[in-house]
């Protein structure tokens, strides 16, 4: 009995260990300042910070958990995906409503939004790609880019370190 229970318990510390040594935390590097737009697109590019200070802005009200409000400034996620070449506007009918983007963050954290939801025609979905935070640049683990969903109801779409966004057809 002994045997099995010295057996069982150095098996648990040593997962443990493995555990512990894999926490989920922030990356200890910083996210490039710059995001990647791939996939079923035409013109696949990187949109810098002073690539996004040049084209059309806005702003997004956020409420935080405590209650307090905060502006976020930069520019529609629609706009970037326009530049991009990713169908909008009269493009987006057929086989294009199937598509879809995943933007993903610097530690691998990623979400979807249909392209149907961020054009102006149907879902109109407010996304923005801030690079502001009441009027000063994102800080540590918020930027220097990331998006924001000021109409979801929890903030879990709103990515941190925003490093990529890839369109997706689903039906080609």
């Amino acid at each position: 009995m002994t045997r099995i229970f010295t057996l069982t318990f150095a098996f648990a510390m040593a997962t443990a260990g493995a555990l512990a040594q894999t926490p989920d935390k922030a990356p200890t590097t910083p996210a490039p300042s710059q995001v990647i737009i791939t996939g079923d697109i035409p013109t696949p590019l990187t949109i810098k910070l002073e690539d996004l200070a040049t084209m059309p802005r806005e702003t997004a009200t956020v409420t935080e958990e405590d209650g307090s409000k905060v502006v976020y400034e930069g520019v529609p996620l629609r706009e970037v995906l326009i530049k991009a070449g990713a169908p909008m506007g009269k493009q987006l009918r057929g086989k294009s409503l199937a598509g879809y983007i995943v933007a993903q963050a610097h530690d691998g954290y990623q979400v979807v939004f249909s392209l149907g939801e961020l054009d102006t025609q149907f879902g109109n979905e407010s996304v923005l790609v801030a690079d502001k935070r009441d009027g000063k640049p994102l800080f540590g683990y918020q930027g220097p880019l990331r998006l924001v969903c000021a109409n979801d109801k929890a903030g879990a779409r709103s990515v941190r370190m925003l490093e990529t966004i890839e369109v997706v057809k689903l039906r080609k």
